[in-house]
């Protein structure tokens, strides 16, 4: 990836980042408010899933908690997160199964710049419908 290319998508995240910590909304809260349209394939009191707008495989589906709850990422997890958590991991494995994903699938959290987070409230990617390389990039 181009040095300016890099440079720039960490900018843009900083600077998602310091919004989302500060309680401006994100777009997966706009998402959540139905401010913002997506294709949604599973929801319930606590939890949102829906299509990836820029997938990375034939199923990439992003999971969601309705309340951020400070979890802007996942390192900022605590103790009182534990059940959302789990609630959230659950749920993958039902929309997975829904997705007809029999043969497997991944999960992937990014966590932070180096980890290429670009949107600060916590979300699982739920991927699959091809085969899987190892190691991820």
């Amino acid at each position: 990836m181009a040095e300016e290319k890099v440079a720039a998508l960490k900018a843009a995240a900083a600077k998602s980042k310091e919004a989302a910590e500060a309680g401006a909304p994100t777009v997966f809260d706009k998402i959540i408010a139905k401010q913002i349209p997506s294709t949604v394939v599973f929801e319930d009191d606590k939890v949102l899933a829906f299509r990836d707008i820029s997938p990375q495989a034939p199923v990439h589906i992003i999971i969601i908690p309705k309340e951020r709850d400070g979890l802007t990422q996942l390192s900022k997890a605590e103790e009182r997160h534990t059940e959302i958590l789990g609630h959230l991991m659950v749920t993958a494995a039902v929309v997975a199964k829904q997705e007809g994903l029999v043969d497997g699938f991944r999960l992937v959290v990014n966590d932070g710049p180096q980890g290429s987070q670009s949107v600060y409230h916590l979300h699982l990617h739920l991927i699959g419908g091809r085969q899987m390389n190892w190691p991820p990039g």
